[in-house]
């Protein structure tokens, strides 16, 4: 087939596409779910896990070894999928998430979540990388953070709703039982659906061949050249991967230690989990205006004002000690990552050619996802030594106020 005929079957743009661009936003909403069902139960109930009251720092355990898999397993995803397609590493990504219900609910001890969350983390950074590829790859040059914001919307709504929901499942039927039950489910309906779902590298080579003499010749880079250059020599590369460390920080606060923080308050499983679901829902919400706002205005301003309203969030978190300022404090943390989140990945996509998209998008997350494992390792210690989780949350508001100022001086006026 010729580069015209290619170029009219495969036109880029979210209307154009809109079946396919669908499909993947489907795909996204069930690798949400399965991460966001861990969210309120396991932290709140490890003790049924083995873990000891005030080990923190074991606790945290299980998010250390997801973050270390899921950045590591996002850089490859990223050369994998430049190399063979989309869609295989996407199937590889769901068979790798089916013994992660079933560990949980065999688990004798806290060290089987640990492994469970190993195979969450080679699952997420297969499958959630490839969706947000996959829907930069359909949506025209103009549409990248309408199309990052629609991703993270959907992956993030499914992450609020699964964490609330499974916190209820729990309350009734038991903690193994009720992850099970919500983990097997959602991946079966994901396989269910990934048939009609194509590859989107046949849309890559129609626009790098599009860009005829004026495509960047990144492509001939090895996947280490891409990735020093973004992560170390480039200005702005490294002010938008360390920004991803820090909101995965933050992340990792919410996913470990507000569950704590609000137990020690008082608050039972159900209420925990409507309060970090809230969070994470608003934060998906939000995405489907923030991400199209940052293709309009440009991303400076969105990503700082972003990191800002998220640092204030979470000191209004730490100041509180019911849910009439936790929920308006989740409300403001959701607005916050919402602006800053799709718009950094849209600002790392602006940086990158075609034909090295899927290894700019992996090194990128390779960083920001590698924030899980620092988090999960410097919030554990700072609990472990405090014997509390309030200073944890007072550090990460400052870590978070401090990347806003990083990445305020570095990113372009444009």
């Amino acid at each position: 087939m010729t580069t015209q005929a290619n170029a009219s079957v495969h036109i880029r743009g979210i209307t154009a596409n809109r079946g396919q661009f669908t499909l993947q936003a489907l795909q996204v909403f069930f690798v949400g779910l399965v991460i966001g069902m861990e969210r309120a139960v396991l932290p709140t109930l490890a003790h049924e896990f083995g873990v000891a009251p005030g080990a923190f720092l074991f606790l945290a355990s299980f998010v250390l070894s997801f973050g270390l898999v899921k950045g590591a397993l996002n850089l490859v995803a990223g050369g994998l999928a430049d190399r063979f397609g989309r869609k295989p590493v996407l199937i590889a990504g769901w068979i790798a998430a089916i013994p992660i219900p079933l560990l949980i609910w065999a688990a004798p001890s806290w060290w089987w979540i640990v492994i469970a969350n190993i195979f969450l983390g080679i699952s997420q950074g297969f499958t959630w990388t490839m969706t947000v590829t996959s829907q930069i790859d359909l949506a025209g040059s103009h549409q990248r953070g309408l199309a990052v914001g629609i991703n993270e919307a959907t992956g993030y709504v499914a992450v609020g709703l699964a964490g609330a929901c499974a916190a209820l499942l729990a309350e009734a039927v038991g903690a193994r039982d009720a992850l099970l039950v919500f983990g097997m489910a959602t991946i079966v309906l994901a396989f269910a659906t990934i048939t009609r779902v194509r590859d989107t590298l046949a849309w890559v080579k129609v626009e790098h061949a599009e860009a005829g003499a004026d495509a960047s010749q990144d492509h001939t880079l090895t996947l280490r050249a891409i990735f020093v250059r973004i992560s170390f020599r480039n200005r702005v590369g490294r002010a938008i991967c360390q920004g991803g460390i820090v909101n995965k920080i933050a992340d990792t606060l919410v996913w470990v230690m507000f569950p704590l923080f609000f137990k020690s308050h008082g608050a039972r499983l159900v209420e925990i989990g409507w309060l970090t679901g809230t969070y994470a829902m608003v934060w998906g919400f939000s995405q489907l205006w923030t991400g199209h706002l940052g293709d309009r205005i440009g991303r400076r301003t969105p990503v700082i004002a972003g990191f800002y309203l998220l640092a204030a969030g979470i000191a209004l978190t730490a100041v509180g000690d019911n849910a009439v300022l936790w929920l308006p404090a989740a409300v403001i943390m959701g607005i916050g990552m919402a602006l800053l989140y799709p718009n950094l990945i849209a600002a790392m996509s602006d940086q990158a050619a075609p034909l090295i998209r899927g290894k700019a998008l992996g090194t990128y997350r390779y960083w920001r996802d590698t924030g899980y494992a620092l988090g999960a390792l410097l919030l554990g210690l700072i609990a472990q030594f405090a014997q509390t989780t309030l200073p944890t949350l007072w550090i990460t508001a400052i870590l978070v106020a401090a990347s806003g100022v990083w990445l305020m001086r570095a990113l372009p006026r444009k």
